[in-house]
This record gives C-alpha cells, structure tokens and sequence, in this order.
C-alpha cells in the first residue's frame, strides 16, 4: 500500500512504531506549523501557485489578496486550524465550506481560457506547492528533512487532499513519484502570470498597513520601504531555476547569500521558549483592530501608544512624506470615492463588480462559519444587490461600476436587495430567532471589532435597529467601528 492509499487512514506509524495522526496534532505538519520560517515558505508557494494559468486568473478575478492581504492571511491560518486540528467534524465542514468557496470560482483568462478552482489538477498544485515549498524551507535553511519525515508529510499532504474530497492519483503515489510529476509541471505548465507579478513586484511594495498599524503610516511606510524589497527578492531567488530562466526573473546579486540568511536568521526565533511563537496568535494580533474588546486588544492598544512614539521619531529624521490619517470611526462621514475604494472595491482592481460583492459574502460566510443553506442566502442576495446596483450605476455598459460611476449615483446603494442583504445577516446571527441580537449573537457577527454599548436596547439589538445601521454603512458612508474592520481594513 503506497502513501496515496494510506491517504484517506487518520493514522500512520511513526518511527517508533506508534500511530501518528495523518491531520491533527502529533502530526509532521502540526510540528511545522509554528515555524516562523514558513512564513517565507508560504509565500513562495502563493508565487508557485499563482503562476499555475489556472490559479492565476482565478486570483485576478476574484481574490482580496491585493487590497486587504492581511484578511486573507488570518483567514488562511483559520482554515489551516480547522483542517490540522484535532476536531474531524471542524475539518470535514471547513473542507465543505473550501469546496463550495471553490466551485464558485470560475471564469475565462484573459487569453480566453477556461478557469475552475475545483479542477482537481488545479487543487493539487496548490497542495504540491505547499508540501516543496515546506521541504524547500528546511533545505535553504542547511536542515534537509530525513527521507522518513519527508515521506510522512507528502502523506498527511495526501490526506489534506482526501479530506477535501479529490480522488487519490491527482498527487502522486510515493514520494519519488511526485519529484518527476512537479518538476513537469514547472518546467510545461507554470506561466508568468499577471497574479504572480502582482504578488512579486506590487504587494510587498504597495502592502496596506495591517489593522494593527493603522494611523502610524510613517513606521509603516519605513518598515515596507526596507523589507518589501527584500522579501520580493528573497521569493525570486528561492524559485526554481528552470521557471525563473523561462519567466525572465532578475536574481540580483548576492541574493542567493541574503535568502539563506534569511532562513537562517527567522529560523533562531525557533529557539524561544515554548508559546512565545504561535502562527495563528500573531495572524488574530496582526488583523486585530486596537479599539476591539477582545481582552488582547488591551496590549495591541499598548503597543499601539509605543509605535506612535517610534513613527513621531521616525518622521523627524527620514525624508518619508506624511501620509493621511485614516478618519477616527463612529460615525464620521467619508467621501464617496473613499468608501468605493476601502469597502467596495474588495478586489482592488479599481471597478465594483461581482467578484466584489462575492468577496464580502465569503468573508460573512466565513466569519459566521455559516451552512450550505445560510450561506447560499447570502450569496444570492448579494447577487441580486449586485444587479440592482448595475441596472442603476453602469451608464457605460460594461458590465462594472467605477469609482466615477457610483460617486454619481451613490444614493441608488439603499435599494430593496441591500434591505435583503441586512435581513439575512440578521437571521443567520440571531440563532435564537427571537428577533433580537444579544450581545453575544453580535460578538459573533464583529469577532475583530465588538464595541458596541447595546445597554440602551435592553441588551438587545433589534432587526429594525441591525438593518438601519447596516444601511447607514453600505449606503450613508457613515464610518463604523464594527463594519470597518470587517470589510474596509487590510
């Protein structure tokens, strides 16, 4: 029995002859997962997934990753934790949530080529670039992983695929099998996409300041200066060298040096004590607002005070412009262009469209960790908010709204559907179906940013009050300390 058939087995002997989980904890992964230099691994194989044609015009099309890169980030590790952790019912309805995600993803590129997530070649690359990319970090690292751990974390690997439903053969059987099959697809299918490009030479450079930095842009702006660079050339150099010739990546010299040390240097955070490194910690503090109630939002407003002294320092001794301040929340008004830019322009391609509004029901869908039934209701009335807001806003005809466009006829957002868009969200968060939201219904709905004073209400929040202040955000460009971390913050 090769690796692909132990694939669907939650166990496997370890090389003491115990059992070890394929997924969950005691797995080879698990063991991985907080190893502050897979960072720099994951986003090597985000390059090596976005460079599959497929992948690529599925990213364009539909994905956050531009405008709000710490978003998907943190929703990354939220489904990495559901899937690696110890809970089979948490792991097979995340690996229902990825397929529905998925199967809604689909489109033609812009060479007029057919593109579908649930390609099963598709979904396996993205499982391929994970598993080299994690043995590529111990490689550049002067730590080779042992046959046997390599061979054990291409089959919990393999298990990942088989929980998601794909039938085995999409990855290769054994583990010499797959070295043949990925440096095939390196060598034929990857491209030099625009997704890839955008990630290499635009995101580090034009990275949006986490919610953690928000209104310190000169710290931030000094930070992204020195290691957006840095970081693009480190990914290019770890590439493989076939692709990089093939695609025409610059390597500049010395690179080679700078990205082993690179490994090496992220690698000594290994040796802090046990707790002080927790991947998906850092993720929750780096997508946590300061003016959350979340008990840790105590440090990060700490934290907060002492980087507005470094960035006051900053801005006297570098030659870095003062950015704006982004506007202080509860109800100050901003201006149509902006609120097109932060909130509804969800893709950052410029123009609102259905990617868009698709966009800001997976993020509800996936904070709410809705079911199939709840989460096709929201997609639909996004749906149809989003062809009531074509109908009134695209005077040109082409099929999206642009920045001019809706600042022109703004009013017509508070449309029936947006009304439905509210009502639905009322309902999936109300689980109780008394008609009202108590506080801990709402904590559920805003997880980054539940500040709120509901005493006024009795506690409570009814519908007509939930539908009213969704409006005024969607529609009044009122700023809100609930809604702005949700869909307007990176």
């Amino acid at each position: 029995m090769g690796p692909a058939d132990r694939a669907g087995d939650s166990q496997r002997p370890n090389s003491g002859g115990d059992l070890a989980p394929l997924l969950g904890p005691g797995s080879q992964f698990d063991e991985f997962f907080n190893d502050p230099r897979w960072a720099l691994a994951v986003v090597r194989a985000t390059v090596l997934e976005a460079a599959h044609p497929q992948i690529g015009a599925a990213l364009i099309d539909n994905s956050t990753f531009v405008a709000h890169p710490w978003r998907r980030l943190h929703n990354t590790f939220l489904s990495l934790r559901r899937m690696f952790g110890a809970d089979d019912n948490v792991r097979h309805r995340e690996a229902a949530r990825l397929n529905r995600l998925h199967a809604r993803l689909n489109g033609t590129d812009a060479r007029d080529r057919p593109y579908d997530t649930m390609d099963p070649e598709a979904r396996a690359w993205v499982v391929a670039t994970l598993f080299e990319s994690t043995v590529t970090m111990f490689r550049l690292s002067g730590q080779p992983l042992e046959q046997r751990a390599m061979e054990r974390l291409y089959a919990e690997f393999q298990a990942f695929l088989a929980v998601l439903g794909d039938e085995a053969g999409q990855l290769p059987a054994t583990l010499h099998e797959f070295w043949r099959y990925y440096d095939r697809v390196v060598e034929e299918e990857l491209e030099n996409t625009e997704a890839m490009r955008i990630i290499l030479y635009k995101l580090f450079d034009h990275l949006p300041a986490p919610p953690l930095l928000n209104g310190l842009p000169t710290l931030w702006a000094v930070g992204r200066a020195v290691g957006g660079p840095v970081i693009g050339a480190i990914t290019v150099a770890s590439l493989p060298e076939p692709f990089r010739r093939r695609a025409g990546l610059p390597e500049l010299p010395g690179v080679q040096t700078l990205m082993q040390s690179a490994y090496l240097a992220v690698g000594l955070a290994r040796f802090m004590p046990d707790g002080w490194i927790q991947a998906e910690n850092i993720a929750d503090m780096l997508a946590l607002s300061p003016d959350s109630d979340d008990p840790r939002a105590r440090t990060v407003r700490a934290l907060h005070q002492r980087m507005k002294r470094v960035g006051a320092f900053l801005r006297l001794v570098t030659p870095f412009a003062p950015e704006p301040e982004p506007g202080a929340h509860g109800g100050i008004q901003r201006g149509a262009e902006e609120f097109f830019r932060e909130v509804l322009d969800q893709t950052g391609d410029g123009y609102l469209d259905w990617p868009d509004l698709a966009a800001m029901a997976r993020e509800l869908s996936t904070r709410l960790d809705l079911d199939e039934p709840e989460e096709t209701r929201l997609y639909n009335a996004y749906a149809d908010w989003w062809r009531e807001l074509q109908s009134a806003l695209d005077a040109d005809g082409d099929g999206r709204v642009s920045a001019q466009e809706y600042a022109t006829g703004a009013p017509s957002l508070a449309g029936p559907a947006l009304i439905r868009v509210a009502e639905v969200l009322f309902d999936v968060t109300d689980k109780d179906g008394d008609q009202r939201i108590d506080a801990d219904e709402y904590r559920s709905l805003f997880q980054t940013a539940f500040h709120r004073d509901t005493t006024a209400t009795g506690g409570a929040y009814t519908r007509s009050a939930f539908v009213k202040d969704f409006l005024s955000f969607m529609s009044g460009r009122q700023r809100s300390t609930p809604y702005d971390p949700l869909l307007a913050q990176a």
